[in-house]
C-alpha cells in the first residue's frame, strides 16, 4: 500500500506527544507491511496511551486511521496481546 494517506493527529499535542502516536501508528504499519516486535508494538501503545487517555478518542483515531490506510490499531494490538512474544504480521 501507497503511504499517500493523512494521520490522525491532534494539533494541541506537544511534539514529544505527537512523536508517542506517530511512533505507535509507525509500529502498526509494521505489523501490516511486514512484520513488528510484539514487545516493541506494546511498548509504543502504552506511550501513546498517556497522550490518548480516553477510549472515545482512541476509538476515533483508530477509525480514521483505519479509513485512511487500510490498518487497524485494534486489530494490531489485541493480536500482539495475544501473541505474548516474539513478533507479529498482519499482512495480507
Amino acid at each position: 500500500m501507497t503511504k499517500n494517506y493523512a494521520y490522525p493527529l491532534d494539533s494541541t499535542w506537544s511534539t514529544d506527544d505527537l512523536s508517542s502516536v506517530l511512533s505507535f501508528l509507525n509500529r502498526v504499519e509494521d505489523a501490516y507491511e511486514s512484520k513488528v516486535d510484539v514487545d516493541k508494538l506494546l511498548d509504543s501503545y502504552k506511550a501513546f496511551k498517556q497522550v490518548v487517555k480516553s477510549k472515545a478518542q482512541e476509538k476515533q483515531i483508530d477509525r480514521e486511521f483505519e479509513q485512511s490506510s487500510g490498518y487497524s490499531t485494534y486489530r494490531a494490538v489485541q493480536a500482539a496481546r495475544a501473541k505474548g512474544k516474539g513478533t507479529i504480521s498482519l499482512g495480507k
